[in-house]
């Protein structure tokens, strides 16, 4: 049986993937079923994940990427966007949805959304969309390692103008902003990175025990 281990192990971030080989249906949807459970900071789920399948627009998006082959290349491609309009109209729906998930009157829990409240304003708009984009970062870790258990490969990107990405998919009026991006699909046998031993540090650097 493959454990969590062994998959992170033969994970890597692809760099040329198979044009010609396509995640199932059944793949994708569980790539897209990780990402809807991925956890976030009270679980505010502040972000929106948006699969770009348009050939058109993953051209474009390639442009935007400097050129990087795994946009159009890769089976899927999905862009992590942070929101821009969390308010209280946000906070009122998302305690509205905890309270029929759970049953119970949303009166009760006016504390949830005094603590969700409190997030928004101790922050300036700036910071509530940076704060959004490290909730973005924590979906992505969730992806990388639910595709590596299911032996899917992917790369997460950066490397991307987030204004022109922004622009292509009319993220702003949205009230979107771009953060980052992952290629999903299977390796091309020709990426000699895949052939690379894994590069980290060993548990005792990385690692702090305070005992």
């Amino acid at each position: 049986m493959r454990t969590i281990i062994d998959a992170l192990s033969w994970r890597y971030a692809v760099k040329e993937f198979d044009p010609n080989k396509k995640l199932s249906k059944e793949q994708l949807g569980v790539l897209l079923e990780a990402l809807r459970l991925s956890p976030s900071s009270i679980g505010l789920q502040p972000w929106k994940f948006i699969l770009v399948e348009n050939p058109d627009l993953r051209a474009k998006l390639r442009e935007a990427s400097y050129g990087q082959s795994k946009v159009t290349d890769a089976s899927h491609f999905i862009v992590f966007a942070a929101r821009k309009d969390l308010d209280e109209a946000y906070v009122d729906r998302f305690v509205a949805l905890t309270a029929k998930t759970q049953g119970v009157d949303a009166a009760s829990l006016s504390g949830l959304k005094d603590m969700a409240m409190g997030a928004l304003r101790s922050r300036t708009p700036e910071a509530l969309v940076e704060w959004s984009a490290r909730q973005a970062y924590i979906a992505l870790g969730v992806l990388l390692a639910a595709a590596a258990a299911e032996g899917i490969d992917a790369c997460p990107m950066e490397g991307f103008d987030p204004k022109k990405y922004d622009e292509i998919l009319g993220l702003e009026a949205q009230g979107l902003a771009a953060q980052v991006a992952v290629a999903v699909g299977f390796r091309s046998e020709g990426d000699a990175y895949a052939r690379l031993p894994k590069t980290r540090f060993p548990k005792e650097e990385v690692v702090v025990e305070m005992r």
